[in-house]
């Protein structure tokens, strides 16, 4: 029997609509004649859902009880009796009660399956075995049933319900999806756009990939080698020459030019090893790609071009970008070249672009040959086998009773020869080729104890020996040579990767920097020496290490310039000049970090200046009416009361003296808003941490609003938040303050409070105008007044000042949107662990074990 097929509807967040989607389907299916039933399908009392099941075929879903409780579950032996074609089975990732015939619903549709009926499932993104850490840190709930992510890529068909976070939202404020009671409680937690939109996020880069899958599996069935452009990707060849940068940036450029091109860069190396290809360069490029948004890849070939071609297809590659040949006139005798041999065989599926650059005809040049460096002891050995193994191989030989035949002697020199190579070189392996060949011809070639060969045949076998021998030695020696380049080059690959690395993490520390070439180069100190002019005395930039740092260049045991006026001095041995690349790039590097850290600390004085100046011109202006205004009434309030020409009433005077409390009440709270910045702006805020309750906090901070301007709903359940409660009452009382000041009449400010996790939010949600994002951020800057706020409304401090003492406290204060319309500041406490917070009720799955 046939395996059945399985087809999920993967929505992004719960109420997305992926159910109703399925329902859609089923009863398409129906009108094609197709025998549908629904195996089991909970609308959690959405109305639309609902109807949506009339007109379909519903098995009998299965009674259990458990601890007393009745429920409800799909029956599989009914649907396997009943063996439609389709099922209809909503909840993958749902938990069976105890006592069911599986654990969890997927093992159900597992069996639906292999009885050949095909089925119609629903699953959320945050339902996924792989991303259950990932959803938990980004909407504080632990998802407790799960589906393991391979039972959901072997289904044939994956469809993704999307929706927009802001249409979901509105969704959920119309009561399509919860209930009202839940609506606030919801959009304030699991429905905040932030969550929405990572779970969206989630939710399409997860789908994209199974649909790259899906792609790739079609093409190795079909055994499909063209490139079938479904997005453009273009494969940067490299060589390792100073070219490769413009390669990168037109690539780039050719990206951009179309949505969702991605860069590959390739660099192909030959597999023995051996190349012209500067580390320091690819190094370079590699960061280079990689900060423009591609990626970089590492490949072995000998074949160049076929290795190359074999790249682009195995990635789907569409455009492959060649830099003109570097080589001279001449040198196109050896073959047409990399960049005419792919255009040649690239065929009609793959666009091959070759750009000009500045190296072109400049010639390619060769590797430079360096020495092995063996050391001391090993040469010492190399030549004491070398030379003084034939000696006493020929004792050997002369004294022992043993006829091995001159074929046999000559194998026996021949392995000391390689030895020696081995040990100490060539130059070893050649003297031990010569004296072994003089002693094969003295003691062990006839005429014997005299240096002449009688017959010609062995005048041959000793030719062979000396050129076999020179030839092997010569071989060992390259080998041995070519693996310390090796060695060292892998070893300034990793000290370039590391310096890459640390341009790419935005590394900005000079002391560290040095400390690394200390540590490097095994140094006793490090200094960054530099001078105004030529004739100026040297200072030091900065410096590491146990020992006296240099003062000059010149009384360090190794100096590197970095430009005309600037060194990089090291003290503790002198360094071989096959160092000095690596160390100038390093040079480099310390020059570059040492002035990024300079234009940082004019870039923070240029800021405090400017600021400064905002500050005092804003202040002025908010002198010049905000405070002059109640200082006018209460001036006026007063003359008239001194006043000897009017006979007040006790109802004027009484008006009188309420108008001159309200002035003070209202120079009171600008001048202490502009205490609470000043403070804020020299960073004498010094929060008194403890724990509290917010419940203890909150109804305080409402003390300057009208009674029923604002409405509590703070949980006594709640955890303990860390906070100074004078700071945070005050944080509160502007931000309440200000958002009765934009209500509606007759709309009360709601001040809510919940946990999520290890923090603890208190919202503020009004419904007067609301604020565009644009303005958002805008709005906590100090003096700014968004929209057409009543003069004498305020200096435009309060969310400044509330914002300074919730971060102060660190937290953290931001405005949202307010579903319907209005504004929501949303103030994020860390928790106190100690009491354990209210678990959010997971949305659309509750777990049936607990209803």
């Amino acid at each position: 029997m046939a395996r059945g097929k399985l087809r999920i509807y993967l929505g992004a967040a719960p109420g997305v609509g992926k159910t109703y989607a399925m329902l859609s389907e089923a009863h398409r299916r129906v009108e094609r004649g197709t025998d549908c039933v629904v195996g089991f399908v909970e609308h959690h009392d959405r109305p639309r859902t609902e109807v949506m099941l009339h007109g379909l075929e519903q098995v009998p879903r299965k009674d259990l009880e458990y601890r007393g409780t009745a429920f409800t579950e799909m029956d599989v032996d009914a649907v396997l009796e009943r063996a439609p074609a389709v099922a209809l089975v909503d909840e993958l990732a749902h938990t069976n009660v105890p006592g069911s015939r599986n654990a969890k619903r997927w093992q159900d549709v597992e069996e639906l399956l292999a009885a050949g009926i095909d089925v119609v499932s629903t699953v959320n993104i945050q339902h996924l075995e792989s991303l259950g850490d990932v959803v938990e840190s980004i909407t504080g709930v632990r998802q407790r049933e799960t589906v393991p992510d391979e039972v959901v890529r072997r289904a044939d068909q994956i469809e993704l319900v999307d929706m927009s976070p802001q249409a979901l939202r509105r969704r959920m404020a119309h009561g399509n999806i919860y209930k009202p009671d839940r609506i606030d409680a919801s959009l304030s937690n699991y429905f905040r756009p932030g969550n929405l939109t990572a779970l969206r996020e989630l939710a399409l880069l997860w789908v994209a990939d199974r649909v790259d899958e899906y792609l790739q599996q079609y093409r190795g069935e079909h055994n499909i080698r063209s490139t079938w452009q479904a997005r453009e990707r273009i494969v940067v060849g490299l060589t390792g020459g100073p070219e490769g940068r413009t390669l990168i940036r037109r690539a780039s450029r050719m990206a951009a030019k179309g949505s969702g091109s991605e860069i590959l860069a390739v660099y192909i190396a030959r597999s023995d090893g051996l190349t012209a290809a500067s580390p320091k360069e690819l190094a370079v490029q590699r960061t280079l790609v990689e900060d423009l948004g591609g990626t970089f890849h590492h490949v072995i070939g000998d074949d160049i071009p076929a290795a190359l071609l074999d790249f682009a297809r195995g990635v789907n590659a569409t455009q492959i970008v060649l830099g003109s040949s570097r080589r001279k006139t001449w040198q196109y005798i050896f073959g047409p070249g990399v960049g005419a041999t792919v255009a040649r065989e690239s065929g009609p599926d793959l666009d091959v672009h070759i750009v000009t650059h500045g190296e072109v005809a400049k010639g390619r040049g060769l590797p430079v040959a360096r020495g092995a460096r063996l050391g001391r002891s090993r040469i010492i050995w190399g030549w004491l086998v070398g030379v003084g193994g034939p000696a006493l191989l020929t004792l050997l030989l002369t004294h022992v009773d043993a006829d091995l035949g001159l074929a046999n002697d000559m194998l026996l020199f021949l392995t000391l020869t390689v030895a020696a190579a081995l040990l100490g070189g060539l130059l070893p392996a050649l003297a031990s080729a010569a004296v072994g060949s003089l002693l094969l011809n003295y003691y062990f070639t006839p005429p014997l104890h005299l240096w002449t060969v009688s017959n010609n045949k062995n005048i041959v076998a000793i030719a062979v020996f000396v050129g076999v021998a020179v030839s092997v030695a010569s071989v060992v020696d390259l080998a041995a040579r070519r693996t310390h380049q090796a060695a060292r080059l892998r070893a300034e690959s990793e000290i370039l990767s590391f310096l890459a690395g640390s341009v790419l993490r935005g590394e900005t520390s000079l002391d560290a920097l040095l400390e690394r070439v200390r540590e490097t180069f095994a140094m006793e100190s490090v200094a960054l020496l530099e001078r105004a002019g030529d004739t100026e005395p040297w200072t030091c930039a900065g410096s590491v290490g146990d020992g006296r740092a240099p003062k000059r260049p010149e009384d360090a045991d190794v100096d590197m310039p970095v430009g005309d006026h600037m060194a990089l001095a090291l003290s503790g041995r002198v360094l071989p000049a096959a160092d000095r690349r690596v160390l100038a790039a390093f040079a480099a590097q310390a020059a570059v970090v040492l002035d990024r850290q300079r234009l940082q600390s004019e870039a923070d004085q240029a800021r405090t200046l400017a600021e400064g100046n905002r500050i005092r011109t804003a202040l002025l202006a908010a002198v010049s009416h905000d405070l002059r205004t109640p200082l006018a009434g209460i001036k006026a309030a007063v003359s008239s009361l001194r006043s000897d020409d009017v006979d007040w009433s006790e109802e004027d005077e009484a008006e009188l003296l309420a108008g001159i409390e309200d002035g003070a009440d209202r120079l009171e709270h600008l001048v202490g808003n502009l205490l609470d910045m000043s403070r804020l702006q020299t960073g004498t805020v010094t929060p008194l941490i403890r724990e509290i309750d917010l419940d203890e906090v909150v109804p305080m901070a409402l003390g300057g609003v009208p009674d029923g301007s604002a409405e509590l709903d703070i949980p006594e359940t709640l955890p303990m938040v860390a906070v100074d409660k004078g700071l945070l009452e005050r944080a509160v009382a502007n931000i309440v303050e200000n958002a009765v000041k934009y209500a509606p009449e007759g709309e009360p400010v709601k001040v809510s409070a919940s946990a999520l996790g290890e923090r603890v939010e208190l919202r503020v949600v009004d419904r007067g105008p609301g604020v565009p994002d644009t303005a958002k951020d805008r709005i906590f800057a100090p003096f700014q007044r968004y929209g057409d706020a009543p003069r004498g409304a305020g200096v435009g401090l309060g969310l400044a000042v509330a914002r300074g003492f919730v971060e102060a406290m660190g937290g953290t204060l931001a405005a949202e949107d307010t579903p319907g319309g209005g504004l929501t500041m949303v103030l994020t406490l860390r928790a106190v662990a100690g009491r354990p917070p209210d678990r959010p009720e997971l949305p659309d799955v509750p777990a049936q074990v607990t209803r």
